[in-house]
């Protein structure tokens, strides 16, 4: 049916949406520090997979942060109003966060695709309010972010890790708008300052469930 480029569900999608079982259209998101925060965590540890008739939203955690997993499947419940599917992996520690439906790339504006190849950008309803700046890179740092103290050193660090240059800039720009003096060196941008350390932390909400 496939080859012959018949679609044998056309007449019942057709029915389905007419009766209001199938959404026929989706509405842009409430522009909203939810909405941030959800984006900078996918551009953290997500990705977006897009098939012939609907696309995927995947954030990747670690099975063992309960805390998170509950944040951000209760924010993708409430952004897309449906139920989003936890998948175990079966050879790593990885918990997958899903939820399918169309349009998403198109309403998170954020392409599809190999996340590592994104051109990411922060947009300007986020860029120019300080407080959903704040939800944005909390999001980043809730899925990359790590903070550590090694106090024989006096050694402080609120780190953010990626490999895509053009997020590694997003959040070192962040940062300085909210005040801090971060590095960005190699693939880290870090705050290195005790008193910064702790700011950003609590300004941010980091880890704070």
């Amino acid at each position: 049916m496939k080859r012959r480029k018949i679609d044998n569900f056309y007449e019942w999608r057709k029915n389905a949406k007419a009766k209001g079982l199938i959404r026929s259209e989706y509405s842009a998101f409430e522009r909203n520090g939810d909405l941030a925060e959800l984006i900078g965590v996918v551009y953290g540890d997500g990705n977006i997979e897009k098939f012939p008739r609907t696309e995927r939203l995947i954030i990747a955690a670690n099975s063992n942060a309960k805390d998170f997993i509950k944040r951000y499947q209760d924010l993708m419940r409430k952004m897309f109003n449906k139920e989003p599917t936890l998948m175990k992996s079966y050879n790593s520690n990885c918990m997958r966060i899903s939820v399918y439906q169309n349009k998403i790339s198109e309403r998170l504006g954020i392409p599809t695709g190999n996340k590592s190849q994104i051109k990411a950008s922060v947009p300007k309803w986020i860029k120019n309010n300080r407080e959903m700046l704040k939800r944005f890179l909390r999001g980043l740092f809730e899925a990359e972010g790590s903070f550590s103290v090694h106090k024989p050193t006096s050694t402080y660090k609120f780190s953010f890790s990626n490999r895509n240059n053009s997020l590694l800039k997003l959040v070192f720009d962040g940062l300085i708008v909210l005040g801090f003096h971060p590095n960005l060196s190699g693939y880290r941008v870090q705050i290195s300052r005790k008193e910064e350390v702790y700011k950003s932390i609590e300004e941010l909400q980091f880890r704070k469930y």
